[in-house]
């Protein structure tokens, strides 16, 4: 019986001569794992179809925890104008990596669609810092660290909020300020708008270099801090973000 689930391709494996083994998010099922028979010969239709990043319909042979077998894909998005951009790209696969990460712990259709639509809006020309920031912000609580962007992270006022610190985890109030790296008002009102917008709403979007800036300086610190994950990926784009 054939079993029809939406989903995108995260990574591939070959798999001897001819074929490929396919990890692709599913909405329906979370990540299934799928063998391409002859999908690596030039003359076979699947090719073009069994790329990463795909986004389609994957017709399977499903098997639940085994291989399942793919028997034809409906592409829905193939994500072109990423793919003709190494920026992009690189933007693209540390989002793949990292939610990969995290449904491999747990998962949840919110992350597939975050995933999707950060992937949709990216290739839609949205400043990929952005997107990509309000996705591992909004990823924080599927990873149990999820910010509290209520109160000081030291003492719990919500007044006289001054900065966030990566290191120490949050907000922090003018009493228990050290000598934090100080952010401007304009981050601080900005996270919050990342935690809780929803991305798919999203149809244009501009703010400043030093609130970006900002915003992605805490995120990196942060994620670094308390996730426990190191992503190839991460660092590729951190580099090519310096050489750009």
């Amino acid at each position: 019986m054939i079993t029809k689930l939406e989903g995108i391709i995260l990574n591939e494996t070959p798999y001897g001569e001819t074929s490929k083994i396919i990890n692709v998010l599913t909405r329906e099922k979370g990540i299934v794992g799928i063998m391409c028979k002859g999908a690596k010969s030039m003359k076979n239709s699947l090719r073009a179809l069994t790329m990463p990043l795909t986004y389609g319909y994957f017709y399977i042979y499903y098997k639940e925890d085994k291989l399942s077998t793919l028997k034809d894909v409906d592409l829905i998005n193939s994500f072109n104008n990423i793919k003709q951009d190494i920026l992009l790209i690189a933007y693209a696969n540390y989002l793949t990596e990292l939610t990969h990460q995290i449904t491999k712990m747990e998962f949840d259709e919110n992350i597939y669609e975050l995933f999707i639509n950060s992937l949709i809006k990216i290739d839609s020309n949205i400043d990929p810092l952005i997107i990509t920031n309000i996705v591992e912000l909004q990823y924080l609580k599927y990873l149990g660290i999820e910010l509290n962007l209520n109160e000081c992270v030291n003492c719990g006022s919500t007044k006289n909020i001054i900065t966030l610190d990566g290191d120490i985890g949050g907000f922090i109030c003018n009493k228990c300020y050290t000598n934090e790296k100080m952010v401007s008002l304009k981050a601080i009102k900005l996270i919050r708008m990342y935690n809780a917008v929803d991305i798919k709403s999203i149809s244009s979007i501009n703010i400043n270099d030093n609130s970006k800036y900002e915003i992605n300086y805490f995120l990196n610190r942060y994620y670094d801090r308390y996730t426990g994950l190191y992503l190839k990926s991460k660092k590729f784009l951190e580099d090519l973000n310096k050489l750009s």
